[in-house]
């Protein structure tokens, strides 16, 4: 007979599927979009137009003028507004591979995955994100973890903020993993900008 092995998963995968189960514990739905993706959803509904400078940063993967391996899973983010204009309240999570022209090293790829969460709804403020990724840090990296939003700038986001978590290591004194500083910079973060929502066809 045959011989069959069973193979665990990579932990790449069982991150992702940890981080899918809390979300879905939350009452998110997963939403996925192709990894060859056009530029009105990668760059142009994520309130980076032509010509934008933005566009040089993220080191894109043309295939053609206007078809590209998406650079972040905002494009899965932007599909999913205007498939769900004026639907409220919306929450989904866009899980998926996304490419970038960078040397490989020990911490850049030309392939990684994302997570993108997107909550669209009445009411919801910063305190809400606050509130959410601080789940997400605690269910991630421990409970006594705890987190920090530093104001940033993106483009399909209004006010955005980078969001670190204390050191798992020296539980915030600082060491070596931290740099010293106490803290971990772990994701980029912010309200969805007015003007994405205008384009996806929601009511401004």
């Amino acid at each position: 007979g045959v011989e069959h092995r069973v193979h665990r998963l990579h932990p790449l995968t069982i991150v992702q599927q940890e981080i899918e189960d809390l979300f879905c514990g939350m009452g998110y739905q997963i939403i996925e979009g192709p990894e060859v993706e056009l530029d009105f959803y990668n760059f142009e509904r994520a309130n980076i137009p032509a010509n934008h400078p933005a566009r040089d940063m993220q080191d894109t993967f043309y295939i053609s003028e206007s078809l590209l391996l998406r650079t972040h899973t905002t494009a899965i983010q932007t599909r999913a507004l205007e498939a769900n204009a004026n639907h409220v309240p919306l929450k989904v999570i866009c899980p998926g591979k996304v490419y970038r022209k960078d040397d490989d090293d020990a911490t850049h790829s030309h392939q990684f995955v994302q997570i993108e969460g997107l909550v669209v709804g009445e009411g919801v403020s910063m305190a809400n994100l606050k509130s959410t990724l601080l789940t997400l840090a605690r269910a991630m990296f421990g409970p006594d973890r705890q987190i920090r939003m530093r104001p940033s700038y993106f483009q399909f986001t209004e006010p955005s903020a980078e969001v670190d978590v204390s050191c798992h290591v020296c539980n915030g004194s600082g060491c070596n993993v931290c740099k010293q500083t106490g803290w971990i910079e772990i994701l980029g973060s912010g309200m969805v900008h007015p003007d994405v929502l205008t384009m996806a066809g929601f009511d401004a």
